[in-house]
């Protein structure tokens, strides 16, 4: 008998915490906490939380209470393995990752891997920021949804833009070495071949992701190429510490980016006095004028005092749990096939759809420049009284382009 009582002694917890597991929709979040992306994944961590405080307050998922469980990567690969295996370990069937490709390519391997290994027992990884275009081409799989648009979609938008623009005519690109700033650099060269053959690369950079902390040789060469353009893909610290030695050297040449809303960027660009010649290329901007979009913008800054530099993270936690609503599940399986194909009314406005073919997800994208606001311009960034202003759209269907995934399907 006293056996049989320290037998149940010991189980009553483990129940109850196998029971609150149950009544937890759990999401891992997979990002930098510490070193030189540690800025951008807080915003990351601290969006998604007040996506998942969103949901609860409409009764969560299918009932159940929204957790994001923030793991810290380091923007590591080896390390997101480990902590993709410890959320598995702790009942976590969701992740999301955005920052840093390499680690994206290592994530949607490792779920892949581990889902043909444990049948019953799959799992989803959700991508919001990482936006090399192999993820949905030759590496494409049925575990893996991308919410952001992929590098080659941006840049055909970033240079549709720029051949509009005749005093675009010699440009330097430089871009951070690894497999995004490299695809980055790749298609500027390659589509710009094609619009505007009359432009001159006259400068192309690699450099050390997240380790350079004075961009002051970069600049110096990029001011005797003769340069009036700049093309990078730079995020987080790599993009303000490259405008700060911009500032610094006083170089004035037009900048056309992916990242420039990044924590620490808005105000990287004012010290630089670059008024509106910052653009940045994005699904959203804060100074649409969109009404729900307006009043979310609002109650982000009220809380956490900065901006939404996610609106892709905002359509990806809606549609999950339009997704499981759907299925009437949240067993990954059935929420991945029901959001294969979905179309949906994007944060921003506008009509956006999840592919089916290869799990991309295609929305309305814009080209915004950073510099003093009108009335029209209601938000600024980072406390700088600048704000982003609309320089053009690009309509959903004006962004997709081919792939070449051939997805195995459970």
């Amino acid at each position: 008998m006293r056996r049989l009582a320290m037998i149940a002694a010991v189980a009553l917890p483990l129940f109850g915490t196998a029971a609150l597991a149950q009544e937890t929709v759990k999401i891992g979040y997979i990002d930098p906490l510490s070193g030189g992306g540690a800025s951008v994944g807080e915003v990351g961590l601290k969006t998604f939380q007040f996506l998942a405080d969103e949901l609860n307050a409409k009764g969560g998922i299918l009932g159940k209470k929204v957790e994001i469980v923030p793991l810290d990567n380091k923007t590591n690969p080896q390390e997101s393995l480990i902590q993709a295996q410890k959320a598995i370990d702790s009942g976590v069937r969701y992740i999301t990752q955005g920052n840093g490709s390499s680690v994206a390519g290592a994530l949607s391997d490792f779920v892949t891997k581990f889902n043909e290994r444990n049948p019953g027992k799959e799992v989803l990884y959700f991508n919001y920021a990482a936006v090399d275009p192999v993820l949905t081409n030759e590496k494409c799989s049925f575990w893996h949804f991308r919410w952001d648009a992929n590098s080659d979609i941006k840049m055909e938008a970033l240079t549709n833009y720029i051949k509009t623009v005749p005093t675009v005519k010699n440009v330097y690109l430089i871009n951070q070495d690894y497999s995004f700033g490299q695809s980055v650099r790749t298609q500027a060269r390659a589509m710009l071949g094609t619009k505007r053959p009359d432009v001159k690369i006259v400068g192309d950079e690699l450099h050390p992701l997240l380790k350079i902390t004075d961009f002051a040789p970069y600049i110096a060469k990029i001011k005797a190429s003769g340069a009036d353009s700049v093309i990078t893909g730079n995020w987080g610290q790599d993009f303000a510490l490259l405008l700060k030695a911009a500032a610094d050297a006083g170089l004035k040449v037009s900048w056309f980016t992916y990242y420039a809303g990044g924590t620490g960027g808005p105000t990287a660009v004012k010290q630089a006095a670059l008024n509106h010649q910052v653009f940045q290329v994005a699904e959203g901007i804060p100074n649409l004028g969109y009404a729900s979009a307006d009043t979310f913008e609002k109650a982000l800054r009220a809380k956490y005092d900065f901006s939404l530099f996610y609106p892709r993270a905002v359509n990806e936690m809606r549609m999950f749990a339009a997704a499981a609503e759907k299925a009437k599940s949240l067993d990954p399986a059935k929420v991945a096939a029901a959001l294969e194909g979905m179309e949906w009314d994007v944060y921003n406005g506008g009509k956006g759809m999840m592919r089916k073919d290869d799990h991309q997800f295609f929305q309305p994208m814009y080209i915004a420049s950073f510099g003093e606001r009108t009335d029209k311009e209601p938000f600024d960034e980072e406390k700088t009284g600048w704000g982003w202003k609309l320089a053009a759209k690009i309509d959903t269907a004006q962004t997709m382009l081919p792939t070449t995934c051939k997805m195995d399907r459970p």
